[in-house]
């Protein structure tokens, strides 16, 4: 814990506003501001009045319960959904292995915007009103970038994904989850704020994130929780377009619904989801099959699993049930875990985590840090990107190559690189 409320209470003030325009443009260079906003609702916060490090999605559920339990709320909008005080935060993904922190914020300022509703959440200080907060200084677009390879290259990767599928084919387990990654570096620090802003104008249908120096734009909810409804989107089986209009959509989508193998590693992530829910659920609707969920370069089986929450199952909970799912992980996940401990070489950090914000009722939205990079605070002018991919036993290293490439590209295009 870096900062934190000490013994005092502090008061909270939730107002109404006008619309604020894009949210994004009032986040500052100085990089203390998170965002989380798809088709421009969402949530920009400013400032940090309380900061909790952590390796553990249950240890922050219990900190968050204190520290909101020490907030005294005004509101105008009670009741509704993402208003009040907040805390937003991204988490890692493999705890036992990686060397970087969990982190989860309280912002002094939140901006936010739902539909027709728009309001502003003010941490102490009340004097200053319902005065919006000046927009952040114009965003600089990224100087001259270098490509550094990835930790892996290409051909030592298919070697591994041909070692796993080897696996899989003699039963040690069912699917995993293999990252790669691809550092590249700009001639100057990099504003985070353009590269989310262009994230945000290319893949509007995404959940874009911006939190603690990690930043994309995610198609993958983990949950959603609002009052006593949760819902949890899966993603899972990948077909992508190569940019020429040589195949049509509609073909590309037909496909990916034939596809054994995609349909295979889907029913995989569906049956994670939805065994880790059930016992925090009173009921719940797992759609016997997917849809396609198309994005500007790739298409998805997705599925939107649902329950009736029990009573005192907060946000934060169902994402410490929910994560790693089979969609980012493997199944089954110990095992898969470990595979991936033991071949991938890389430390994901955040990568594939969940990242999003809880509010004082345990309600709130997580989606999986995917199609996304980290810019770390030594190395302001480097980011790392990831990518991942499901292997499972009709899996072909090639093809799989293929797609973390597809994957690498909403983060290239947000910086100026031509995909290669």
């Amino acid at each position: 814990m870096i900062l934190d409320f000490g013994t005092a209470r502090m008061r909270a003030t939730t107002v109404a506003i006008a619309d604020p325009g894009p949210l994004e443009r009032f986040l500052p260079e100085s990089g203390q501001g998170s965002a989380f906003i798809r088709r421009g609702d969402g949530v920009v916060a400013l400032g940090e009045v309380a900061r909790f490090e952590t390796d553990r999605l249950d240890a922050a559920d219990v900190w968050w319960d204190e520290i909101s339990n020490q907030i005294d709320h005004d509101s105008e909008l009670p009741g509704e959904f993402g208003t009040g005080p907040l805390a937003l935060g991204s988490f890692i993904f493999d705890p036992d292995r990686s060397m970087e922190r969990s982190v989860l914020t309280v912002p002094q300022v939140i901006i936010g915007r739902r539909g027709d509703l728009a309001w502003m959440t003010r941490l102490g200080d009340a004097r200053r009103g319902t005065a919006l907060p000046s927009p952040g200084e114009p965003t600089r677009r990224p100087g001259h970038i270098t490509q550094m390879g990835g930790s892996l290259r290409r051909g030592e990767w298919e070697r591994i994904v041909a070692e796993v599928v080897t696996l899989i084919r003699s039963g040690e387990v069912d699917k995993v989850v293999l990252a790669r990654d691809l550092h590249l570096k700009a001639d100057g620090p990099l504003d985070l704020r353009h590269i989310y802003g262009r994230l945000l104008e290319t893949y509007p249908m995404t959940w874009a994130y911006l939190i603690d120096g990690l930043v994309g734009a995610t198609p993958e909810l983990l949950l959603r929780r609002q009052g006593g409804l949760v819902t949890s989107r899966v993603l899972a089986g990948t077909v992508w377009q190569d940019g020429s209009g040589a195949v049509d959509p509609l073909t590309l989508a037909a496909e990916l619904a034939r596809s054994e193998k995609d349909m295979s590693e889907h029913a995989f992530a569906v049956r994670s989801v939805a065994d880790a829910l059930a016992p925090y659920c009173r009921a719940m609707n797992v759609p016997d099959s997917p849809s396609v969920l198309r994005l500007p370069n790739v298409m998805h089986l997705a599925t939107d699993v649902t329950g009736v929450v029990e009573p005192g199952a907060t946000s934060l909970a169902l994402a410490a049930a929910l994560h790693p799912s089979a969609a980012v992980c493997g199944t089954p996940t110990h095992l898969a875990m470990d595979i991936i401990a033991e071949v991938e070489t890389i430390d994901r950090g955040r990568y594939a985590g969940p990242v999003g914000w809880v509010d004082m009722d345990g309600d709130g939205e997580w989606a999986i840090a995917l199609r996304g990079g980290q810019v770390r605070p030594e190395s302001p002018e480097s980011i790392q990107l990831f990518a991942g991919a499901g292997i499972v036993a009709d899996s072909t290293p090639s093809v799989e190559v293929q797609e973390t490439a597809a994957k690498f590209v909403p983060m290239l295009q947000a910086l100026g690189v031509a995909p290669s």
